[in-house]
């Protein structure tokens, strides 16, 4: 027997792919990365498929029930339940342009304090020793820059200066322009790599390819650069792919999971008792800049941190002996009796007797 659904159900199930767009759109108009804008997507999927309800029918209660069945149910992590919850804040303000007093009795996750991994140098340069290629390169400028993965990845041939011995980061976290150092240990690798990196792409023009995707509206504003020269990705992928908003068939970067594939291969083999990842080094880069006695305020330009705070937590390594010179007390006692053993402790204290 077919069931003919309530007209009121059909309109609320027809609302939802239209919801979806329009929320695509506001996230394109806004300049979000492709990242959000597919995560963002996959938590109203998942929002609407938890409610079936219209979400301007519903109030706190009903996303509340949404946020924790994601923490008991679900089991996500304090981080990801935030990110639903700020792409649901997104639908609400930016979409519906709502925004309802009850917004803000929201459960919002709060997110434990991690102290960051550190390697020490000789184990960075342990893991250099595993890597090799354009592999060992990138981990190389990730531990002497402090880039983040994808800022290096996203590196265009305009981007690096060897004249002035620095790297322009552009449109990096919060979507600010910075600086960093070019190494020295990279110098010389970096030009070699870019001339395969040429090479590449004159093939790529010779097969009626060779074009990047620029940033923002630059190919309607300037046709022919997406074919220059300058504005090709430093790490470009071992193949091409189609772009997923336009269709088009291009070259992109490098993905960052063949990085950290390679990273945690070299970590196993090293034997490193560490949990290792690209963003280790940035750390490290940090760290080891402040046990060499760089100013802070330096450290937070390098990195892009907008508040000093979020630097400040690299000095949790400085409290050893490499750092501020901290000994521990227990290392200055001269001498400490042997402790007896279980047997030879007879009865026991006094106290337990």
């Amino acid at each position: 027997m077919n069931v003919v659904p309530h007209p009121a159900a059909a309109a609320r199930g027809a609302e939802a792919p239209r919801l979806l767009e329009r929320m695509r759109r506001a996230i394109r108009v806004r300049h979000y990365s492709l990242r959000t804008e597919e995560a963002y997507l996959g938590w109203i999927r998942r929002f609407f498929a938890f409610t079936r309800r219209h979400p301007g029918e519903l109030g706190s209660d009903e996303i509340n029930r949404f946020l924790t069945d994601l923490a008991v149910r679900g089991k996500v992590a304090a981080s990801t339940q935030r990110q639903a919850l700020s792409a649901i804040l997104f639908l609400y303000r930016e979409v519906l342009k709502l925004d309802p007093p009850w917004i803000e009795d929201l459960v919002r996750a709060r997110q434990p304090k991690r102290l960051p991994t550190v390697l020490s140098r000789e184990e960075v340069a342990a893991l250099l020793q595993r890597l090799e290629g354009t592999v060992q390169l990138i981990v190389l400028l990730l531990y002497g820059t402090g880039m983040r993965i994808l800022e290096c990845l996203r590196l265009r041939i305009q981007d690096i200066d060897f004249d002035l011995g620095h790297i322009t980061i552009r449109n990096g976290k919060g979507r600010k322009d910075r600086t960093t150092l070019l190494p020295d240990a990279c110098r010389q690798r970096l030009r070699d790599h870019l001339v395969h990196v040429r090479e590449l792409q004159e093939k790529d023009i010779a097969d009626g390819f060779g074009r990047v995707h620029l940033p923002e509206a630059l190919d309607r504003k300037y046709p022919n650069a997406a074919a220059d020269w300058r504005w090709q990705y430093v790490f470009p992928a071992g193949s091409r792919g189609t772009d997923p908003r336009t269709d088009t068939i291009r070259r992109h970067h490098l993905h960052e999971s063949v990085i950290r594939k390679a990273i945690y291969a070299a970590v196993r083999k090293t034997g490193i008792p560490k949990k290792v990842g690209c963003h280790t080094f940035r750390h490290s880069f940090a760290t080891h800049l402040l046990m060499a006695g760089y100013d802070i305020r330096t450290i937070q330009e390098l990195l892009g941190h907008k508040d000093v705070k979020t630097t400040m937590i690299y000095t949790h390594v400085l409290n050893n002996s490499g750092g501020r010179g901290i000994v521990s007390p227990a290392d200055s006692l001269h001498s400490i009796p042997p402790s007896e053993s279980i047997s030879d402790a007879g009865e026991g204290h006094p106290c337990e007797r």
